[in-house]
Formats: C-alpha cells, structure tokens, sequence
C-alpha cells in the first residue's frame, strides 16, 4: 500500500484519488473549492498537512497554483518520497520547480488526452527523476506511462507540441462544422472532416507538408475568400484567418536552398 496525497480534486484529481484508493492505496486529498470528497480518500485541512508522510503526491490543480502549491508541500516531504506535478505548466516552469529545495523526487507529468473520457487510464508522458516511481503506482491500474528521456520539463514539452496539432485541429474541426451548420451543409462537411482524418496518416503529413509550400500563394487567396464567405454566414473565422495569414507568410518566405539547385 502506497501513501498517496491528491492536491485538486476536480475532475481529473477526483478520478485519480478514486482510482487509487479502488486499488488499496491510502489517499489524502485536499482541495480548497471543491466540495466533493472522492470515494476512499480522507479530507485534509491544508496541502502541507495532505503531504506529511506521502510516499508520493500528485498534484492536479490549474497551472496557475503549481509555484504555490510546489512551496507549500516540498518542504514537508520526506526522502525517497516523489512529487508528480500534473498541471499544464511550462516547460521552463516544470524546470524551475524541478530545481526547488526538498527531498522528494520531482516528476513532470503530461496528460495525453481527455481525462473526461478516459479517466484515470488516460495516458501519460513522464519526465524528471520521480518518473520511475509515477509509472509504478499507475502502471497497474492500466494507465500507459511513458517516460521520455531528459529532465523536468520534457514530458511538458512533448504535451505542448501534441497541443499544436489537437487543440488547433479541434479548432478548426468546430470552425468548419458551424460555417456548415450555418450553410445548411453540416453532413457533408463532416463526412468530408472524416474522410481526411482516415487513411494513411503519414502521407497525409507529407502532403500538407509539401502542398502547404508549394501552392502558398494560391491557397491564402482561396482563405482569405473563405473567411468573407464566413463572415457573410455570419460564422467565427477566427482559425480560417489565421490559415490565410500563415499561407501568406509562408508564400512570403525564401525558398529552401534544395529547392533552387
């Protein structure tokens, strides 16, 4: 049995106290808005008094209180204990609280999805010196740890270059389906949304790769007629204005020496 402190018992710290404490590990959580208490875990008064004694906490609060939280509950934490922090933090953050004073072993955790769906076996990206202990605990409840080479910040860094292609493809997948909704096309749109997201993957990037390049100049005129056609739906056309800006700057650019021999 493991000590376990959970630090935000939102959703995703709700799922993984649960999940825990399911398993037979020994959970404190503590949460200062949330009213619920998980299943299994026991209620402590401060994030300090959450840690005393951990074996290991994850800390599943907004990116905004990893500074805070990190030097509250560092220093009470004892040798050979871990300390996950699984916020949205920078990598530049991640390696700022990786150099922290304490005895715990730092981990820089990376959720790989959406815990709403997966819950507490959503898959995970590791990095730091804590992450041997992370995939330990979590392994064994069907969760997919990966560890990624490098210190603090790594695994973070990784999320963030995942977030480009997710969180603007979502972007742009909603963008599309309203301007469709809108133009009393939206079944069509999706069905040609799905037909691009099948297929060879790889192929698919080298042709967006190469397509983007060479057909630039004609392909932000043809977004820049786009976003008109939005605004007169009267449709958001935040992402098809940011495609016809990247497609002019891209147009713009010198061309690759390989290119001009």
């Amino acid at each position: 049995m493991t000590k376990c402190t959970i630090i935000g018992l939102g959703e995703a710290g709700a799922a993984y106290a649960e999940a825990l404490a399911a398993a037979g590990h020994q959970v404190t959580g503590f949460d200062p808005v949330a009213t619920a208490t998980p299943q299994g875990t026991s209620r402590a008064a401060t994030a300090a008094e959450a840690c005393k004694g951990a074996d290991i906490v994850l800390v599943l609060t907004g990116a905004a209180a990893a500074r805070s939280v990190a030097t509250e509950c560092l220093p009470v934490l004892p040798a050979g204990s871990t300390y996950a922090d699984f916020t949205s933090s920078s990598p530049a953050v991640m390696q700022e609280l990786g150099q922290l004073p304490g005895q715990a072993s730092f981990a820089d955790v990376a959720i790989l999805g959406p815990v709403a769906a997966l819950g507490a076996k959503t898959p995970l990206m590791v990095s730091g010196p804590g992450s041997a202990a992370v995939a330990q605990l979590l392994t064994p409840l069907g969760v997919d740890v990966e560890i990624a080479d490098g210190g603090p910040g790594a695994a973070m860094s990784h999320k963030l270059l995942r977030s480009v292609l997710m969180k603007g493809l979502a972007s742009v997948v909603v963008e599309a389906v309203t301007a469709g909704q809108a133009a009393g096309l939206e079944s069509w749109i999706r069905e040609q949304i799905a037909r691009q997201l099948a297929g060879d993957g790889q192929a698919v990037i080298d042709r967006f790769l190469e397509g983007t390049s060479k057909h630039a100049v004609r392909r932000s005129r043809e977004m820049q007629d786009t976003a008109q056609y939005l605004a007169e739906l009267g449709v958001p056309a935040e992402m098809t204005v940011a495609s016809a800006a990247a497609l002019t700057r891209i147009a713009a650019a010198p061309a690759p020496e390989a290119a001009l021999r």
